[in-house]
């Protein structure tokens, strides 16, 4: 048991370490400009969880430009939307908008 002790304790500091912030848990997120009624919601296959007016989920296999779009006809317009850490330009976020509904 004694043994264990120093992978243990190496093991809790790198869990804490790595602790995402909510926000950086997911490849995608997306900030509605209305806090979203519901605190999940499901776009095709993919889960979206929400808190503190930002939504975020895993990686999928559909095009951005698709997640953005399913993702406004769930919870309307964005005031951004990133993947992977990058957000989505003014030109491409106006474009998903246009399909909030």
């Amino acid at each position: 048991m004694i043994r264990f002790a120093p992978i243990a304790a190496a093991a809790l500091c790198l869990a804490s370490a790595a602790t995402p912030a909510f926000a950086q848990s997911g490849h995608y997120t997306a900030t509605p400009a209305e806090a979203p009624k519901k605190a999940s919601f499901i776009t095709q296959t993919t889960v979206w969880k929400c808190k503190d007016g930002t939504c975020a989920a895993p990686k999928s296999t559909m095009s951005e430009k698709v997640m953005c779009e399913r993702v406004v006809q769930r919870v309307g317009a964005l005031t951004t939307f990133t993947v992977g850490g990058t957000a989505f330009d003014a030109e491409a976020l106006a474009a998903c908008n246009a399909r909030a509904k």
